[in-house]
């Protein structure tokens, strides 16, 4: 992919969309490998910011108790318009 058409996120909410629309969220994911990801891509959220983004995305779920949550996709990511 060229750097033209690499989509950016600009928030914490929009990262955790495209991770999910990339499939990251197949399998769970505890929020280490999610900070470790997103670092990976460039994003350096705040620990706050990340984690009410990842309370609050309507896609996740989560299991596990405080600091040892888990996070996996609700449903696929599908483009509007497709079925």
């Amino acid at each position: 992919m060229s750097k033209g058409n690499r989509k950016i996120a600009k928030s914490a909410p929009d990262s955790l969309r495209l991770l999910w629309l990339n499939g990251f969220f197949k399998a769970w994911k505890k929020y280490a490998q999610v900070v470790k990801k997103l670092s990976d891509d460039g994003y350096n959220f705040t620990t706050a910011e990340l984690g009410m983004a990842l309370k609050r995305a309507k896609h996740l779920t989560r299991r596990g108790k405080r600091t040892n949550y888990e996070y996996i996709q609700k449903h696929p990511y599908v483009e509007e318009g497709k079925k």
